[in-house]
């Protein structure tokens, strides 16, 4: 990628020795609005929280490179669809936020202290830079091995363009970085998708407590470097459905609906990623396909529902032929994937209009998703590319 068209972030770390529970405190001030902005106490511009850059009391110096820090407030009112992204960790978790705003004012003078967690004040932390957020996601909770994976994905600029170490490198932060894939966290339209119009700050709250399950199934069925593959929420569907499935399985007046609801929406995000970044490279005549009698890009954006991606995927030769000369395992893409997005479909569907769906229907999408007795085909998935 030319340097000119990088867009870059930044990478912060959070020091406990400040607030034990930092990241907590901000994402309990975040939750807080969102949930008032839910029960129409406020407007959707009103859920943001500040996160400050403590400035140490050994340094002496100003911080590094702030004057390219607030530079980058400026892409922020460029008219561009870019995303702004704080990377936030303790070398055990990883957090991503939406930037809102830059500043070197102080905020805590500004009369906004409902939207900073109080402990800055209480502390008299004294900050180089502030951010205004307007929502974070989890990206792996207590997992230093997946943390360092992440991070790889990260660019560090001061360094030689090297990819981020947790070992090296990590001086001078926030690190200014960039990354190859050039992730969209927050689009809106994945946002609207999967967590029903919800911030992602409430739904990894509700989907919280599957760390371990996340961490089994990278280790024991997935590998680390295809788990790391999947997308996050794509990997906390999955943890969810395997965990309710593992702990509800055997009861057999338990409604296991969830189990294939949760592995419906992780392979349709997996599946939607994989095919929009594809056909972001292919010919136009390649991206275009007849959706509901109306000619589309399929690489605009959208997320396609189950039904629609099998259609997209195996209906059009030269799309066929496209992909799968040009993903890796893209013949498997192609040819074994659609008919397993079918069935989930199906089940989905059921589950959309009806109480409960049959048991041995989750059963089957789970050993054909997971990989009981079979490759698994989101295990499969996670290695197109």
């Amino acid at each position: 990628m030319p340097a000119t068209d990088r867009a870059h972030h930044l990478l912060g770390v959070w020091n406990p020795s400040y607030e034990a529970d930092a990241m907590e405190a901000h994402l309990e001030v975040l939750l807080r609005h969102a949930r008032a902005h839910r029960a129409e106490e406020s407007e959707e511009e009103d859920v943001y929280v500040w996160w400050g850059k403590v400035r140490s009391s050994n340094r002496q110096q100003p911080m590094a490179h702030l004057d390219q820090v607030l530079a980058l407030d400026a892409m922020l009112g460029d008219g561009s669809e870019r995303e702004l992204h704080l990377y936030l960790t303790d070398y055990r978790s990883l957090y991503v936020a939406h930037v809102a705003e830059i500043t070197s004012d102080d905020v805590l003078d500004d009369d906004d202290d409902d939207h900073v967690p109080s402990y800055y004040r209480e502390a008299g932390l004294s900050c180089d830079c502030w951010f205004r957020l307007f929502d974070i996601r989890r990206v792996v909770a207590d997992d230093t091995l997946a943390v360092i994976a992440e991070l790889k994905k990260l660019r560090n600029v001061h360094y030689h363009d090297r990819p981020v170490s947790l070992y090296g490198g990590m001086v001078d932060l926030p690190l200014l970085v960039w990354r190859d894939d050039e992730v969209r966290w927050f689009d809106a339209a994945l946002r609207e998708r999967y967590t029903n119009g919800r911030f992602w700050v409430e739904f990894d709250a509700e989907q919280g407590g599957n760390a371990a399950m996340q961490a089994e199934l990278r280790d024991h069925r997935f590998g680390p470097a295809l788990w790391e593959a999947l997308d996050p929420a794509a990997r906390s569907f999955i943890a969810s459905a395997e965990q309710i499935f593992r702990a509800h399985h055997r009861d057999a007046a338990f409604d296991l609906s969830p189990v294939a609801v949760n592995l419906a929406r992780a392979l349709e995000l997996q599946v939607n990623l994989v095919l929009r970044h594809a056909l972001r490279r292919a010919p136009r005549d390649v991206r275009l396909a007849n959706v509901d009698g109306t000619t589309r890009d399929l690489a605009d954006g959208t997320n396609w529902t189950l039904g629609a991606l099998a259609d997209a995927i195996d209906r059009d030769d030269a799309r066929v032929a496209w992909l799968g000369e040009h993903l890796r395992k893209g013949r498997w893409f192609t040819g074994s994937l659609p008919s397993v997005v079918r069935m989930v479909a199906e089940v989905r569907n059921a589950a959309a209009h009806t109480e409960a769906v049959p048991r041995e229907a989750v059963v089957r999408v789970r050993a054909q998703l997971v990989g009981v007795g079979c490759a698994g085909a989101l295990v499969e998935l996670a290695g197109v590319g």
